[in-house]
């Protein structure tokens, strides 16, 4: 009598009966970067080092005190002495002053006194002078230390997939090897007698193996290591050898074809010699019926059926999820998204871009966000994004709202939450607490605090970390009254210390601002328009004001006021080379370069989140963690960084608008 089926199962009761007699658990493993390619991350990673380590010349030239050329035009040349020349890898031991220039090349660090680099083809150099023909504004052609990277920060979140990308920018930090889950190893077995290997010739009645090469490129596809073991006839102890074989070396088993409930097909026989055996056969689908489920030795085992079309559906209803599961890969994706891009974006004419960008979830669809700073030395223009738009060559501008098509790297999986604005570790401390209790997926878009301001005004951000201060000396309420933010609330964040960062042991024994006046006190300033900046300038105006002279009058005495900085690890680095003796910063930079540090005052953290997100399940987990004690011990580990009586205080918009 034919065997029949067992009970027919669904596929929701197939995947309860396995998930009750197996249990996976996945394996991690370190390897080296050289082969981590496609692998998953299986802890977050953190920069060891800035990149750059130092501000260096992005273009071959000259490095100059941007000042110096203000006045210089093509038919009247301003002439600067030549004090030296710096090739990349060069030791920085030459300095300039007024009137004078480096020969510089690209890569090259950023001498002491210089804030800028003008390019070779606006020079004319001979003897010992050089003739510059075109001004250049202070940070220009020079790429700050810490401006793409910095030391602590998060670079890689565990799950993400590790491509060309990652590896880029692990390398660029020194990091030699990486912590990934393994990949499971599945054993592949195809039986029949009518099977014959691929290449070989034909009889009549014979078909070619088509289910092992497809299921082990399935496997691959899927994250896990294929093993095919090779092609069993129907015979009993030819097909028990191999499944023995692939029990004692692989983590899954597959077996396809001799499932059904026909002559000749014995698989849920010979996979009840191990215990539990069998626990589903027959599985109420289309196509694939014939399914055989089985826990022999711990270990799972699929009976696909034989035909291609059944075998490959199965496997990815039941196989593809657990083998991602086990390789850290738990999402699929798609290839390209229609969207608004975010903010008007540029190109240059001529050439075909690729511009990196951010897809979010907007009120009307998605939107993409050009990814800032995507020159040619910042690895993260290509690491941390979704995709690319591909702008023509006979398009200069992408106007903001405009439709456009987004070619994705990897999967787009709506995020849980989505935070915009400027960065910070203490977001980070909080999503981290946030995964401890469940996990979730979010988006992490740096844009700075204005960015952040916007896109919860477009309603494409849950939450905006922001830290802007007003020329009031208030933080963020003013700023947001001008731009007349409606509809949100602002949640008091935290604190970060400022103060200025001087070597160690305070040589110069600096005390305080006015002690930038002095002669023989240089120091690094911060890039305008952020809000270190604009600090600093409120103390100095009130010593201005003090001496009864004008604010242009004062910064002109001070030494290196017009040498810019994008980073506070920029700062600390201009610090620690000896090329400034102060600059304004927080005190984690200075605690990380193990520098001096005076404390001037606290910088105001804080949230804007928009009042229809507010329901939101992960808008109120992150709101409840940063109202935690737990939030609250573990951000004062954090050096310069800490919570205070404000913390969590909700301030409604509609009240200053």
């Amino acid at each position: 009598m034919r065997k029949i089926f067992r009970d027919v199962v669904s596929v929701e009761k197939a995947l309860e009966e396995l998930n009750r007699h197996y249990k996976p658990e996945r394996k991690a493993e370190f390897v080296d970067l050289l082969n981590a390619t496609g692998r998953i991350v299986a802890e977050d990673v953190y920069a060891i080092s800035d990149v750059p380590p130092f501000d260096r010349a992005t273009m071959d030239g000259f490095a100059v005190r941007a000042e110096d050329t203000f006045e210089a035009e093509e038919d009247n040349p301003v002439r600067l002495r030549i004090a030296g020349r710096l090739a990349a890898g060069d030791k920085l031991k030459i300095g300039i002053k007024e009137g004078e220039a480096v020969e510089i090349a690209t890569g090259a660090a950023i001498p002491k006194g210089a804030n800028a680099v003008v390019m070779v083809e606006f020079t004319r150099s001979y003897n010992s002078c050089v003739d510059v023909f075109k001004p250049v504004s202070p940070g220009e052609n020079v790429m700050s230390a810490g401006s793409d990277i910095m030391t602590g920060e998060l670079i890689l979140r565990r799950g993400d997939r590790i491509t060309h990308r990652e590896i880029g920018v692990m390398a660029a930090c020194g990091i030699k090897s990486v912590k990934v889950f393994k990949k499971p190893k599945v054993a592949v077995i195809s039986t029949g007698n009518e099977l014959v290997k691929v290449g070989e010739s034909l009889e009549f009645g014979r078909i070619y193996d088509v289910n092992s090469y497809a299921i082990c490129s399935a496997i691959e596809e899927n994250g896990g290591k294929s093993i095919f073991l090779g092609i069993a006839k129907d015979r009993r102890e030819e097909i028990e050898k191999l499944v023995e074989k692939g029990l004692e070396i692989a983590d899954i088993v597959i077996t396809s074809g001799g499932t059904s409930a026909g002559v000749g097909d014995m698989i849920y026989e010979i996979l009840n010699r191990w215990k539990p055996g069998v626990i589903v056969h027959g599985v109420a689908i289309k196509p694939g019926k014939p399914t055989v489920i089985a826990v022999c030795n711990n270990k799972p085992v699929f009976g696909l059926p034989g035909y291609p079309t059944s075998a490959l559906t199965i496997f990815e209803v039941f196989v593809a999820p657990l083998i991602r599961w086990l390789s850290g890969i738990e999402h699929s994706g798609r290839n390209r998204i229609r969207c608004r891009i975010a903010t008007k974006a540029f190109s240059a004419e001529g050439r075909r871009e690729f511009l990196p960008v951010n897809v979010v979830k907007s009120s009307d669809g998605f939107s993409a966000y050009p990814v800032s700073g995507s020159y040619s030395g910042a690895i993260t223009a290509l690491a941390f994004t979704d995709g690319f738009v591909e702008i023509p060559e006979d398009v200069v501008m992408l106007e903001e709202g405009e439709e456009i098509e987004v070619n994705l790297y990897s999967e787009l999986k709506p995020a849980d939450l989505v935070v915009i604005g400027s960065n910070c570790v203490g977001v980070e401390l909080i999503l981290r607490l946030m995964r401890a209790k469940e996990s979730f997926k979010a988006k992490i878009i740096n844009v700075g605090s204005t960015g952040g301001m916007l896109a919860v005004k477009r309603g494409e951000a849950d939450i905006a970390g922001m830290h802007l201060l007003d020329e009031s000396g208030i933080y963020n309420e003013p700023v947001l009254r001008k731009y007349c933010i409606k509809n949100a609330i602002l949640v008091k964040g935290y604190l970060r210390e400022q103060g200025i960062i001087l070597a160690k042991g305070n040589p110069k024994g600096i005390r305080g601002f006015e002690d930038f006046l002095r002669d023989d006190v240089t120091i690094i300033n911060r890039n305008k328009g952020s809000g270190t900046r604009i600090l600093l300038d409120m103390f100095l105006k009130e010593i201005a004001k003090k001496k009864g002279i004008g604010f242009e009058e004062l910064v002109r005495k001070i030494r290196g006021y017009n040498v810019e900085a994008k980073t506070h690890s920029s700062v600390a680095v201009a610090v620690l080379s000896g090329r400034a003796d102060a600059g304004l910063g927080i005190k984690s930079v200075a605690t990380q370069y193990n520098l001096d540090f005076i404390p001037v005052r606290a910088e105001e953290y804080d949230f804007l989140i928009p009042k229809d997100r507010l329901g939101k399940k992960h808008v109120r987990l992150f709101l409840e963690t940063l109202n935690s004690d737990e939030f609250k011990r573990e951000l004062e580990k954090i050096d310069g960084l800490r919570v205070y009586d404000k913390t969590g205080e909700i301030i409604e918009l509609k009240k200053i608008s």
